[in-house]
């Protein structure tokens, strides 16, 4: 009977770990990107990667990847929930956050959106500005990857044409204009692996 148990558990035991495997393989998380995500549960912010660390400043520098929508995704579902309690954290809150901000190299973004009743904050997946206007805005901007600081920008256009999926896969393309807009510039440099003190000139 003993050896009995000991078999099954050794094939239950060969079974988890050639499905653990499978699921490696197919997710668009790497092994290191899933351990982040899972590592605590989905109400839980995630650190804040700052400019002045060596380390996160070499992520904060990369280009990211696109995302697959896909709303059975476990990992892409935590991430994005664990984004949100980490942009509301009420002992850093922000108005906007990257993936890269937390650590993760994809292009996912979440911002406030002013410009819309009950200023709600939104997802989005592969956002990319694909017109600018020509008139600047002059902004005093900051950024949880910045602590501590503040500057003046004056090169973000005052209204943008901007494309982006939504969870669902939903494509949408629309003008955002004003301080949102600003915002949605803002993040999408993260995305790119600029921050906004370079925008400063």
């Amino acid at each position: 009977m003993k050896n009995l148990y000991i078999l099954l558990t050794t094939i239950l035991f060969i079974t988890g770990c050639s499905n653990i495997r499978n699921i490696n393989k197919e997710s668009q998380f790497s092994v290191e990107q899933s351990n982040l995500i899972m590592s605590a549960d989905s109400t839980t912010p995630m650190r804040v990667l700052s400019i002045f660390n060596k380390k996160d400043s070499v992520v904060l520098r990369t280009k990211c990847e696109d995302v697959v929508a896909d709303q059975q995704d476990i990992l892409l579902n935590s991430l994005i929930k664990r984004m949100y309690a980490t942009v509301n954290d009420t002992l850093n809150p922000g108005v906007g956050i990257a993936a890269p901000q937390v650590g993760i190299l994809k292009n996912i973004i979440w911002v406030q959106r002013y410009d819309k009743p009950g200023e709600p904050f939104e997802v989005y997946l592969n956002p990319r500005i694909i017109q600018y206007t020509k008139q600047k805005l002059r902004w005093i901007e900051g950024c949880l990857s910045v602590p501590g600081m503040k500057d003046t920008t004056t090169t973000r256009s005052y209204a943008i044409l901007l494309d982006y999926l939504r969870p669902d896969n939903s494509h949408k393309v629309e003008m955002v204009e004003g301080f949102t807009a600003i915002i949605f510039q803002h993040e999408i440099d993260h995305l790119n692996g600029v921050i906004y003190l370079d925008r400063r000139k």
